[in-house]
């Protein structure tokens, strides 16, 4: 199913690009180009071709791994994305980690103490951290640790230093989604069957929770990280943005502003595909999490 989404896709991004108002060949040659030097770029680049003509000589293109070529740039827009990629998939495992290092312990912490004081306070800043908007949130991370204490650098990817703020930004965001979801998937587990049977067997209360109810409650919880890791490697934007991150969204950002048609259409189609792609391997992972669904496929 990955092929006709990612077709469809490009189909979307295509059509929304074309008929966007604005001409790119006029924006590169600037407001005082002449109008048969805009027209002779037009012909160049293949913008004065009919729409379907177009749309199809890029899928051709895009089978065969040419994204084509940014008009700002002139470089391959394969080769941009790739030099930011690793940047990218830098920030999104860090925030992954910290989201699921706070976000699982939190969860069975609330799950086993429920209607509890424990269970109040983290489902409240679990619920603060999920609402509060990335960039506002980073913004006073800069303020708190860069400005004031002068601990940490306010932008910048290029040192472990530099990684701490934006992977916090966002991994505290996704937490709160982690702890949710987490705690409501550990209190249907931990009314089970097999969970009282462990318990009438004079298990410790650590290993029911860690080893019988923990493993059987992570399905939905591996999917809300594979979809935040998902999101995440397709760039995060407003972080990228705040931070000065050389990322895929922070260059999509400013490739949106000078219309550069080929690179925002090759970042869209890679956030497709790479959002396809962790949905895939989620799929594959549930049944080595949950033995019951890998003898569905037996």
């Amino acid at each position: 199913m990955m092929i006709p989404v990612l077709i469809g896709v490009m189909f979307i991004i295509f059509t929304l690009m074309y008929i966007t108002p604005g001409d790119a060949a006029s924006l590169l040659l600037g407001e005082a180009a002449l109008p048969e030097d805009v027209a002779a770029l037009r012909s160049e680049m293949g913008l004065d071709r009919p729409f379907l003509i177009q749309f199809g000589s890029y899928v051709i293109n895009v089978a065969q791994l040419d994204l084509g070529i940014s008009f700002a740039s002139r470089r391959a827009v394969f080769d941009e994305i790739a030099d930011r990629f690793p940047t990218t998939f830098s920030l999104a495992l860090w925030s992954v980690i910290i989201a699921v290092v706070v976000g699982i312990p939190f969860g069975i912490i609330c799950a086993t103490k429920q209607n509890t004081i424990f269970d109040g306070a983290i489902s409240t800043l679990g619920l603060v951290a999920l609402s509060i908007p990335n960039f506002w949130l980073g913004l006073m991370l800069i303020l708190l640790f860069s400005v004031n204490l002068g601990w940490l650098p306010a932008s910048g990817f290029a040192t472990p230093a530099h990684w701490i703020l934006p992977s916090l930004t966002i991994g505290l965001s996704g937490s709160g989604t982690i702890i949710r979801f987490t705690r409501a998937s550990m209190l249907e587990v931990i009314r089970q069957d097999y969970t009282r049977t462990a318990r009438a067997k004079g298990q410790k209360e650590s290993v029911i929770i860690l080893k019988h109810a923990l493993k059987n409650a992570l399905i939905p919880v591996i999917t809300v990280v594979g979809l935040q890791f998902g999101g995440l490697l397709g760039g995060a934007i407003l972080t990228e943005t705040v931070f000065a991150i050389p990322g895929i969204g922070n260059f999509m950002v400013q490739s949106i502003g000078t219309r550069d048609t080929p690179v925002v259409q090759g970042g869209v189609l890679l956030i497709a595909f790479v959002f396809s792609f962790v949905n895939l391997l989620v799929d594959i992972i549930y049944g080595f999490v949950d033995p019951r669904i890998r003898s569905q496929y037996k």
